[in-house]
């Protein structure tokens, strides 16, 4: 969405010491994977039959794919994954104190787990990776034609995720409790549900902010049960067009209107009751929809305007950029 440039400068606000950001306010759970970028050709889209723009789990059909990327085109490493990356985005858009972020995944004893780990580190997101020696860090080749990217994830050790091995463990727990808010990218669904079962009951019981993305639409065909298991839990789900297309189809909705389908996702049963579910679909260049109940959006009209522009200025960043990088300090008001 292009921001008028003469808006009016939110005030910035003192704050006491009891509400500054503390470190590990925001938690984050997901696929820690290293993204493996590259242009490529229709015909190499065709080999491995991809459409231009997707999100799919590697088959394997794809198992190929990745050596062929590296071989044959120039590619560029970047640290990724979806919950991995929003958790970096709001660190650096927080800037201080570090830390306000932590992020909680699986990855391999290896070399591209040791660049997870440093990257985790120059983004100042307190990373806590399980690590383990049966599966390699997982990688996700991001395949550039035009304007499009086709995303294909080969998990791999993000998929050996366990709530016993790790989530559990006291040490961890902890940093779960501190958490104020929390993020899950649906993607998550795949590897551990109770684990984010866990996390989400959590957030419910305390009254924190529990929030999770539709992540792609084989999410809401293939692991609607899963989905619908953790929504009861979500505060503010997030989606864009075509996963909301395809949340409706599978729901039954029976309607293809973006904002009557926010409308109803926003009206689905909810198990903490003090605060009201928001639904924000984006959808690219047009304008994001964001889905309130009456009462609720008196109550924080301002603020969440305010995180719909931030969301949009650091979009608007990104994706100018290769990977899942930013300048050293965001410029917004």
């Amino acid at each position: 969405t292009a921001m008028a440039s003469d808006e009016p400068k939110a005030k910035k606000l003192k704050l006491s010491e009891d509400e500054k950001t503390n470190s590990n306010s925001l938690f984050g759970m997901g696929n820690p994977l290293l993204d493996i970028c590259a242009v490529v050709d229709k015909d190499f889209l065709d080999k491995y039959s991809l459409k231009p723009n997707d999100q799919i789990l590697a088959e394997d059909k794809h198992k190929a794919l990745f050596d062929e990327l590296v071989k044959k085109f120039k590619v560029e490493y970047h640290a990724g994954g979806a919950t991995q990356n929003s958790i970096k985005i709001a660190q650096w858009m927080i800037q201080e104190p570090h830390k306000v972020g932590t992020f909680f995944g699986c990855i391999g004893k290896d070399k591209f787990g040791e660049i997870l780990k440093q990257k985790a580190e120059e983004a100042h997101v307190d990373a806590h990776y399980y690590e383990q020696d049966q599966e390699p860090t997982g990688t996700c080749a991001a395949c550039i034609t035009g304007d499009n990217r086709s995303l294909v994830a080969n998990l791999a050790a993000a998929n050996c995720y366990k709530k016993e091995k790790h989530l559990d463990l006291e040490e961890n727990w902890e940093l779960v409790e501190k958490a104020k808010v929390y993020y899950i990218a649906g993607f998550f669904l795949t590897v551990s549900l109770e684990s984010i079962l866990k996390v989400a009951k959590h957030a419910s019981e305390k009254n924190k902010l529990f929030c999770m993305n539709l992540s792609a639409p084989f999410i809401c065909q293939f692991f609607k049960d899963n989905l619908m298991q953790v929504m009861p839990y979500i505060d503010v789900l997030f989606g864009n067009e075509s996963e909301a297309a395809a949340f409706a189809k599978e729901q039954d909705f029976e309607t293809e209107d973006i904002k009557e389908i926010a409308k109803k996702a926003q009206a689905l049963p909810k198990v903490n009751t003090k605060r009201q579910r928001i639904v924000v679909f984006t959808q690219g260049k047009d304008e994001t929809i964001m889905a309130l109940s009456f009462l609720s959006g008196l109550v924080q009209e301002k603020p969440l305007d305010q995180c719909v522009r931030a969301a949009h200025y650091s979009a608007n960043v990104i994706i100018r950029r290769a990977g899942c990088t930013f300048p050293e300090k965001p410029d917004f008001k």
